[in-house]
């Protein structure tokens, strides 16, 4: 396993937070108390934009259970070290971190090397808000391998985003993607699949769109999505190392098309980094690629601070404090529960749906297929042959 780690460890992150646990131990069950003997403070690493949606959640448990959480500490940083970071400090004793959000990268990287406590399993009993996940959010724990929480969900992607005034005739089949990219070249892009949600989203959503032989097998069921990849590199000039850059090549006019998920389109709209009225199209043949952001916990975390992130854990998967993971629709729609609508989101999640929301997103999600993303080994495979055999001199350099 170490092998996957030393792979994925291009996809995870992190940064320290202070703090003060023991280090990687392993923490009995029976030794942790219904509630903490006093209120601790909670040092949280965000390595996923998580903040973003269960902030609001933190300060309320704060606010309503003062005993038990007197206060966080927020740490964020983007992906590549977070795995190292952690055992690192539990190999030194000196734990500094007692909870990290993380999207499935970070998950995979910590559970291939066995750094996460199993809290699904061992503390099942103090989490039972989790029997009420809806369906594919369900599907999207079972990755966890018990070793973390899913907090949100989304569906994801793949989804194309447009400039209506330049592409008045969107492609709706994968072919005429294909066609209008060569009518077309240097005016549709994406970014580099290991570090962008749409590109990865796109990556293992394609070969549903192909009909390729296995759409969970890189290496051997992606003959068609290999080819089809590496036709449409031919007229694409570069890809860039975040999803960000993307947004703005749409905005700023060098690209006319790109790729997207509910989350990129709706959010940035808001956030007014790409025009309002860009439109989106999804491709015939298309399947969901779910996705979701996890709490996890590091081994060595003390018994009183166990006791307080189970007490949080519940507390998040309430539908009252779900409904806030609506936020400004970074991760449309958010919330990993069933019976969670956005009427019982605040105000200003409804308000920033209503107008940047699309109306067809809520039969495009209840009609289409969903399926969760490959292994992740299987998706370091991935990210390997794209980056030598499909994009190789056309990554930018990261800025």
């Amino acid at each position: 396993m170490v092998s996957v780690f030393a792979a994925t460890a291009m996809l995870a992150a992190a940064c320290g937070a202070p703090g003060g646990n023991a280090g990687g131990e392993e923490l009995a069950t029976s030794d942790v108390p219904d509630a903490p003997s006093e209120a601790v403070t909670l040092n949280i690493l965000d390595v996923a934009g998580n903040k973003q949606l269960t902030e609001g959640i933190f300060d309320s448990f704060v606010s309503e259970h003062p005993d038990v959480v007197s206060g966080v500490t927020w740490e964020t940083a983007g992906a590549p070290d977070m795995a190292g970071k952690v055992k690192a400090q539990q190999q030194a004793g000196n734990l500094q971190i007692d909870l990290v959000l993380t999207g499935t990268d970070g998950l995979s990287a910590g559970i291939s090397e066995d750094l996460f406590v199993p809290i699904a399993a061992d503390y099942k009993d103090r989490l039972s808000n989790m029997d009420n996940y809806q369906e594919p959010a369900a599907e999207m724990q079972k990755l966890a391998e018990d070793k973390g929480v899913a907090l949100t969900y989304y569906p994801s992607g793949p989804l194309l985003e447009y400039n209506p005034e330049k592409v008045p005739n969107p492609p709706t089949t994968a072919e005429e993607l294909l066609t209008w990219t060569q009518e077309n070249p240097g005016r549709f892009g994406y970014a580099r699949p290991a570090n962008s949600g749409p590109g990865r989203t796109f990556l293992m959503g394609l070969p549903y769109i192909l009909g390729d032989d296995d759409p969970k097998d890189p290496a051997n069921g992606w003959t068609k999505t290999w080819d089809y990849l590496q036709q449409l590199n031919q007229n694409i000039s570069s890809y860039p190392t975040g999803t960000g850059v993307t947004m703005n090549n749409l905005k700023n006019g060098t690209w006319d098309m790109a790729l997207t998920t509910t989350g990129w389109d709706i959010n940035p709209r808001a956030l007014e980094q790409v025009p309002a009225n860009f439109e989106v199209q999804a491709l015939e043949g298309f399947t969901w690629v779910t996705d979701a952001q996890y709490a996890v916990v590091p081994k060595g975390v003390s018994a009183d601070k166990m006791s307080a992130i189970l007490q949080v854990l519940q507390y998040a998967l309430t539908p009252e404090q779900q409904a806030k993971t609506y936020d400004s629709g970074y991760f449309y729609p958010g919330p990993a529960v069933e019976g969670v609508t956005l009427d019982m989101a605040p105000q200003s999640s409804q308000d920033v749906i209503a107008k940047f929301g699309r109306p067809e997103y809520d039969a495009l999600i209840e009609d289409n297929p969903k399926a969760t993303p490959i292994s992740a080994e299987d998706l370091v495979t991935a990210f390997n042959t794209w980056d030598t055999d499909v994009a190789s001199g056309k990554i930018e350099e990261k800025k």
